[in-house]
């Protein structure tokens, strides 16, 4: 009787490990499962932040490209303002020679009479 209990007691454990070891092989492979997805979202987030840094770097570069075109705008415009005064100064200082030469040369020409 004692065989026949021990055999007993023997046969439920071996049904048991055999059903915990099933069931630890399934929960393995439902983890497997599980990182499997979480690696292909993580590769797909990681797709997508590519692309928007992708679509920022464009942005910034036209960014750039439009901040620099107005700068070379506001650059010709001041050179262009510059040449305008230059121009005007060196009339004045004409005119202020021509006035100069005029009141030399009346200075002179009242002198001499």
């Amino acid at each position: 009787m004692k065989k026949l209990i021990v055999n007993s007691i023997l046969m439920l454990a071996l049904s048991f490990s055999f059903v915990s070891c099933r069931e630890t092989a399934d929960k393995a492979k439902d983890a497997a499962e599980q990182a499997g997805e979480a690696l292909e979202e993580t590769g797909e987030d990681l797709k997508d932040m590519g692309e928007d840094m992708m679509e920022k770097t464009k942005e910034v570069g036209e960014d750039i490209k439009e901040g620099a075109e107005g700068a070379a705008d506001s650059v010709k415009e001041a050179g262009e303002n510059a040449l305008d005064k230059a121009k005007e100064a060196g009339e004045d200082v004409k005119d202020a020679a021509k006035e100069a030469a005029k009141a030399v040369k009346e200075g002179v020409d009242g002198d001499s009479k």
